[in-house]
């Protein structure tokens, strides 16, 4: 039985085509917890980190632009990075951007909605909403 989201989350989860922004080879890193939380849900995703090519089996890209087609992204990656993170996912049309904790940035959320892209920030993980077996 599925979990009932708030609307927000519900929304984003419904976009149906992920990346994860700030993807990292590192399996201590949230980086890659969050893609193979996705992974483990059986959810499209792939990654975007300009110095890989591929994490955890799925391919991972520059940009969200590179990324093509991606619909929702999560970001884990330093607040310093959002404003560009968001310019890169208007340009890529993304819908929904998901700043996980600790990736928020006040002024790069609200360039976002200003955007039309909706935003989920300061609130949970997707690790938690999802759950997650760090196997």
């Amino acid at each position: 039985m599925k979990p009932a989201y708030p609307p927000e989350i519900a929304r984003f989860f419904a976009a149906g085509a992920f990346a994860v922004v700030g993807a990292s080879t590192d399996r201590a890193k949230y980086g890659n917890k969050v893609l193979r939380c996705y992974l483990q849900h059986g959810l499209p995703v792939v990654g975007v980190n300009p110095r890989l090519a591929q994490v955890e089996g799925v391919p991972c890209h520059a940009t969200l632009v590179a990324a093509a087609g991606v619909r929702a992204a999560s970001v884990v990656a330093p607040p310093g990075a959002a404003a560009a993170i968001v310019a890169d996912a208007h340009r890529a049309g993304v819908r929904h951007l998901w700043f996980q904790p600790g990736a928020e940035d006040p002024g790069a959320v609200a360039e976002a909605q200003r955007l039309g892209i909706e935003v989920i920030a300061g609130g949970p993980c997707v690790l938690v909403a999802l759950g997650f077996r760090d196997v």
